[in-house]
């Protein structure tokens, strides 16, 4: 019988490893959920706006709540992390959407199938690029603002609301010129867009990373013990 003993299993903070879950789920959704645009009431008008901002918004309140409780490194690594996730989707709809549908399909659900899932190549490319950028641009910010101290409490939301406003910002310049620019006059499209982000990144985000933190407690919780 063999006694080599097995080596030391790494402990997985349990908060680290639902959000990463979470995170993971969110990267996939948001461009799901992009293809339906909401009637955004904001105070004497309304704009329209692409629903899976509010996914986008998770994955923000969620990396600034890991940069928060285990530091600038980890919650870079989960935004590069996430691209895998996205680059898988994008890979597994493309051979979707390139196999033949079963004759027992009805011609109605092909078409809206295809409709929400046959993205153009454009669009396509403009994800994942504002992905990355806004996503680490906000972690920088959330942390660079931090200062020497814990930055917990009402600063820490303070920081996460400016730190999404201005990377949702940089996400919707980039991803709005990258897909459409030369299509049609793109700056309604930028001010509408910057508008309903930077207002539910004030009001959202804040509340968001709050909670997420609290929730998390000391972090350290492991889901698999050494």
């Amino acid at each position: 019988m063999d006694h080599t003993p097995s080596a030391p299993t790494t402990a997985i903070p349990r908060p680290l490893f639902v959000y990463a879950l979470l995170y993971g789920g969110m990267t996939v959704l948001a461009g799901v959920l992009g293809f339906k645009q909401i009637a955004l009431p904001l105070g004497f008008t309304t704009l329209a706006v692409e629903s899976g901002i509010f996914a986008f918004l998770m994955l923000v309140a969620i990396s600034s709540a890991i940069a928060q409780v285990y530091g600038r490194a980890v919650a870079n690594k989960l935004v590069l992390w996430g691209f895998a996730p996205l680059g898988l989707s994008i890979l597994l709809i493309w051979v979707v959407l390139s196999l033949p549908p079963s004759p027992n399909m009805s011609a109605e659900n092909l078409a809206a199938f295809e409709t929400v899932l046959g993205q153009v190549d454009r669009i396509m490319i403009a994800g994942p690029i504002a992905y990355g950028v806004s996503l680490l641009l906000n972690v920088w910010l959330f942390e660079r603002l931090r200062g020497s101290g814990e930055g917990s409490g009402f600063w820490m939301m303070l920081r996460g609301g400016f730190a999404s406003a201005i990377s949702q910002t940089v996400d919707t310049l980039i991803f709005v010129t990258v897909a459409f620019y030369g299509l049609f006059d793109i700056v309604p499209l930028l001010i509408g867009q910057t508008i309903a982000k930077v207002v539910l990144s004030l009001v959202l985000v804040p509340i968001i990373i709050w909670l997420l933190v609290k929730l998390a407690g000391d972090g350290r919780t492991p889901l698999v013990a050494d």
